[in-house]
């Protein structure tokens, strides 16, 4: 009986090793354009530089307004700051205090009485007569 040897196919390796070279061209093109790759790492640092930036400017207004609330605290209360804020919010002045309205923009005195005075004038007047 005669045995009759099949030539191996040429196309099954070869098909191998393609699929085999595609494989890594696709995992050596995620290595450099991907999402996690080498060009988007200076992407993902710049955001998380501007994610610190933005964390430590959060983190200044909550030390802020720890700092404040500490001032406000019943067992250590500052009675000038309670004073203070009690008489801006409610527009009310004490009989011995002196005000002088000033611009918010300018610094400068609303009154048309003191407009003309420089700051040392003004100063001499407020030292000298405390009826103003």
């Amino acid at each position: 009986m005669p045995t009759r040897l099949k030539r191996p196919a040429f196309w099954r390796p070869l098909a191998l090793a393609v699929s085999l070279i595609a494989f890594q061209g696709y995992l050596g093109y995620s290595a450099i354009n991907g999402n996690f790759g080498i060009e988007s790492r200076d992407a993902i640092l710049a955001d998380i530089q501007v994610l610190k930036d933005r964390s430590a400017a959060l983190q200044g207004e909550i030390d802020s307004f720890a700092h404040r609330n500490s001032l406000m605290d019943p067992r250590h209360l500052d009675p000038d700051i309670v004073t203070e804020r009690a008489r801006s919010l409610l527009n009310m002045a004490h009989a011995d205090d002196i005000l002088v309205m000033v611009h918010p923009d300018s610094g400068q005195p609303i009154s048309g009485k003191f407009r003309e005075l420089i700051d040392d004038q003004l100063i001499q007047i407020i030292e000298a007569d405390s009826t103003l």
